[in-house]
């Protein structure tokens, strides 16, 4: 754990929340620029993307890559899981410059640079300078500013759901993405327990949510998806017990569930998931949480169907239980109302 100041790289203590609230607080990403004007035009082989393999927000970036067909246009480096007092570490030097620390090309596009250094990072090798580190952006880029070059059309933020797309990304971003690395980080008990439970209000707001329709927008696959789902499919495997986000699993949840398993079969969508890498990650990277640097050998995780029409199943067998459910309570409330009033 540590950072850079002014272009050199400083450890520190690895506690990422205040130490005045407990809280953890999330850095900015510095890097927001776009390709597609002068400075960073649309090329082939010109942009080079590094990522973590156990990182849910780099993990975005490869899921565009491949839904979009940009393997061959843009080449990746993966980091080594383990991010120790160098930070993001490659397992083997990289292959434009040799450097064997994510902080050395932080280093080379601005050698003045100061602040935390993530993945993912867009590189421009022709400019040698880093073009964009932030996924949220990064994976609209991947979106639409290579559809000329790749033939690949498809549009997974649509003109016409922008508005609901960013208010449900917002949503799930403040209590759900980021709301398990409250949960994880928090030093306190009061910051801990407020963010636990402002993430599970969130999950259990979803759960609802996909009673109804099976995807968060519309009834098509959209970003919005795509964002929440890098978080669902570690949820089970690291925030359950790693970040103490332990009141259910998502396999208990049956609409979430359902909802994480049609995303994971989505064609490609496996290939990018590494639960290896994940839990060797966050569970040895994190020493200031796990000391012994433990990486439990389960859970046992299945997100296979056990037939194509499964998911229609979950929904309507879902929506079925929430209407018993809501009915049991009503007949509850009625029967209790009558004992009271037999009682007095």
């Amino acid at each position: 754990m540590g950072m850079m100041i002014d272009g050199r790289w400083e450890t520190d203590d690895g506690v990422w929340a205040s130490k005045k609230d407990g809280q953890f607080h999330r850095a900015q990403s510095q890097f927001r620029c776009r390709i597609g004007d002068d400075c960073f035009p649309v090329e082939p082989d010109r942009y080079h993307l590094y990522v973590s393999l156990a990182c849910p927000w780099a993990h975005r970036t490869l899921i565009f890559r491949k839904l979009k067909g940009l393997e061959k246009i843009i080449p990746v480096t993966i980091v080594h899981p383990h991010m120790l007092d160098q930070g993001w570490q490659f397992a083997e030097p990289e292959p434009l410059y040799g450097f064997t620390h994510a902080h050395q090309l932080y280093a080379l596009a601005d050698p003045h640079f100061s602040g935390r250094v993530t993945v993912p990072i867009l590189w421009d090798k022709k400019s040698q300078t880093i073009v964009c580190n932030e996924s949220a952006e990064m994976i609209r880029i991947f979106n639409s500013a290579f559809n000329a070059l790749t033939g690949n059309s498809d549009d997974y933020y649509p003109t016409e759901l922008r508005t609901e797309i960013d208010e449900i990304n917002a949503f799930v971003y403040d209590n759900i993405n980021n709301g398990v690395y409250q949960c994880g980080f928090a030093t306190t008990q009061d910051a801990y327990e407020s963010a636990f439970d402002h993430l599970f209000a969130a999950l259990d707001t979803v759960e609802s949510r996909l009673a109804d329709q099976h995807y968060l927008v519309g009834k098509q696959i959209t970003e919005a998806d795509w964002r929440l789902f890098t978080t669902l499919i570690r949820f089970d495997a690291v925030y359950f017990g790693h970040f103490k986000c332990n009141r259910n699993r998502i396999a208990d949840m049956p609409n979430l569930s359902g909802y994480l398993r049609d995303l994971y079969q989505q064609p490609g969508i496996a290939d990018t998931v590494d639960f290896d890498h994940i839990k060797q990650h966050y569970y040895f990277s994190h020493e200031s949480i796990n000391p012994t640097r433990i990486v439990p050998k389960g859970p046992a995780l299945d997100f296979d169907f056990t037939d194509q029409d499964n998911r229609a199943h979950q929904n309507n067998r879902a929506h079925q239980n929430n209407l018993a459910h809501q009915d049991n309570l009503a007949h509850q409330k009625n029967s209790a109302h009558h004992r009271d009033r037999f009682s007095s």
